[in-house]
């Protein structure tokens, strides 16, 4: 039986250790349902989070925490803290050796590195291309959450480290499935900009120099969620699956009867 919970909007808190954390209840779907406040909430990682944020996500009811990061992410930000009674579950959805001398240029590199790397729209590319792949080389992880967020994983809570990509991608995957607007999830999506909760760049080089305008706009192709990152991976599942509802039945392996307990999960009442 599905487990009955208010339908109240939960407050947004403005965390200290955790950035991007928000509920997406209440975003519409194409039938005229919305999402459940208190079912499935989105985050940056959970390693810096204080003892009032894990009071705070502990009051959540949260059943699984399900962690996008890869070990290099782990060795850089450290692992989440435990949250008492609540399931961690560790799927990568990024190989930690690709693209390794290219993350340790945007850390360390000079201007002239990075120019090098993200001029002329290189940064924007790289992230379509990551975008896509994630699409199409990650639907045996994708079709692992979908099942798990069906059979008994919420309320669940999905973060990487900034809470925009990985998990961005997980969070519209997981809203297309039952049937959240596009244009809802796009909204949804670019909430990352906000300015309290985009991820803070780490650089070796703090100085004026270092974190200079035109570096930082050399980075914001990383760093920011722009809408044609998102786009690409809806046009890579057209293009690939001819169809969201092939994508999920084929690509994904979710059965119809999976598509409706999820919608049961995670939507309110029809």
């Amino acid at each position: 039986m599905t487990q009955q919970l208010p339908q109240t909007p939960s407050t947004e808190p403005e965390l200290a250790g955790v950035r991007n954390f928000r509920d997406v209840g209440g975003l519409p779907t194409v039938d005229g349902r919305r999402m459940r406040y208190g079912r499935l909430f989105r985050s940056g990682h959970l390693a810096h989070a204080t003892a009032e944020d894990s009071a705070f996500l502990s009051g959540l009811g949260l059943h699984t925490v399900f962690d996008f990061r890869n070990e290099a992410d782990h060795r850089l930000d450290g692992r989440d803290i435990e949250l008492p009674g609540v399931r961690n579950v560790s799927i990568p959805l990024s190989d930690p050796a690709d693209g390794a001398e290219f993350w340790r240029l945007v850390r360390d590199g000079d201007l002239v590195q990075l120019r090098s790397i993200l001029a002329d729209g290189q940064g924007t590319d790289r992230m379509t291309a990551s975008y896509r792949s994630i699409i199409l080389d990650r639907t045996a992880e994708h079709s692992r959450v979908l099942h798990a967020l069906a059979e008994d994983s919420v309320p669940a809570l999905m973060h990487c480290a900034a809470g925009k990509d990985r998990a961005g991608l997980s969070i519209a995957v997981s809203l297309l499935a039952v049937g959240v607007e596009r244009d809802a999830i796009e909204a949804d999506y670019l909430k990352s900009n906000d300015a309290h909760r985009r991820y803070k760049v780490r650089r070796s080089d703090t100085s004026a120099d270092g974190m200079s305008a035109e570096v930082m706009e050399l980075l914001n192709p990383l760093f920011g969620a722009h809408a044609d990152y998102l786009a690409a991976a809806f046009a890579t599942i057209n293009e690939t699956w001819g169809d969201t509802d092939r994508y999920f039945s084929e690509g994904l392996k979710l059965a119809p009867e999976t598509r409706e307990r999820l919608r049961d999960r995670l939507l309110d009442e029809a």
